[in-house]
């Protein structure tokens, strides 16, 4: 699908399509969005342009040379972006943005709600004056950081939320707790791996945003509000870079402590069979001596023989059980 804005009286307006070679030599079109374009979509966009539009596969490269470069005048950066940010599984998707002359491009094979949400606020003209292709790319680039704010948030309360089952008070068998501590591994496992595609999101959003402020072109003079724009973007950036840092260390911290309550459970139960097996073993000497069959053993023919060695048997149990109990170990 290809959708061209344009200005228009001054506003940020959505222009019917019917040849973009054409309409870019009457009146410069601001933006070209091509969502999982069709061939033709690419062709005509290419000969208005007169540029070469990567490829999915070419956008998917991770080499940085790939992803950042320049090429017929134009400036090519590629980001990874995240879709399905509101369930537990994001996606990525490579997001191309190409900057001639006044024109942007952007190429992508996935919807995305940060490109909904400018396209809805520009169109209803948020006091922002959308003139020249970098303006556009600068907004969009702020909208997909402020999505990612809003996700970094909710991941935080999860993982506090998760925090809180950890390392509260469980009553129940042991069985059970570690059955509860397997399962906020399984979240934290998730959580971990949606952290991680955000990560990497925001390195590529910070590496694309400082090679388009390195770059140095006659026909590109940023006015102070972009450049103003661009370090703040910059800034927004790092600083979320800092907090998915903070959220992957805690979930780190989370997961070794779940692990390490695991293990106490299991120390626990083995601890159990060893004292029992301690407590047991005199009275299994005593029983094991009495059952020899000898004849001339002097209890065998006293009448109190039997009450003897279970009472020696129960003394002998007692004994290691107490010993332990004022030790601590049980």
């Amino acid at each position: 699908m290809l959708q061209i804005y344009a200005r228009r009286a001054d506003r940020f307006c959505l222009r019917e399509i019917s040849n973009p070679a054409i309409e870019q030599a009457i009146a410069p079109a601001l933006w070209y969005d091509l969502l999982s374009p069709t061939p033709e979509e690419v062709a005509d966009v290419e000969a208005a342009l007169r540029i070469s539009i990567p490829t999915r596969e070419e956008m998917e490269d991770i080499e940085l040379s790939a992803r950042l470069y320049q090429e017929d005048g134009a400036e090519f950066m590629t980001m990874t972006a995240l879709t399905n940010l509101d369930g537990d599984e994001p996606m990525k998707m490579p997001v191309t943005f190409i900057l001639t002359g006044p024109t942007l491009v952007t190429v992508r094979h996935a919807d995305a709600k940060p490109f909904v949400t400018f396209c809805n606020r520009a169109l209803r003209g948020n006091g922002h004056s959308y003139e020249t292709g970098e303006d556009v790319m600068l907004g969009v680039i702020e909208a997909v950081i402020d999505r990612m704010a809003d996700v970094l948030e909710r991941l935080g309360n999860e993982i506090d939320g998760i925090s809180r089952e950890v390392f509260r008070s469980k009553k129940g068998s042991s069985t059970k707790k570690t059955r509860d501590l397997e399962a906020l591994i399984e979240q934290l496992g998730r959580k971990g791996d949606f952290l991680s595609g955000v990560r990497e999101s925001l390195v590529s959003i910070s590496r694309l945003v400082a090679y388009h402020a390195a770059v140095e072109s006659p026909a590109r003079r940023p006015s102070k509000d972009i450049r103003q724009l661009v370090k703040l973007v910059q800034r927004d950036a790092a600083s979320l870079g800092d907090h998915a840092a903070f959220l992957s260390g805690k979930i780190n911290f989370l997961l070794d402590a779940t692990l390490g309550l695991i293990n106490l459970e299991q120390n626990q139960i083995i601890k159990i069979f060893t004292v029992a097996s301690v407590v047991f073993l005199p009275p299994t000497l005593v029983a094991s001596a009495y059952g020899m069959n000898f004849e001339l053993m002097p209890e065998l023919q006293w009448r109190f023989g039997y009450p003897y060695a279970v009472g020696l048997m129960i003394i002998s149990a007692l004994m290691p059980f107490l010993y332990f109990k004022r030790r601590g170990w049980v």
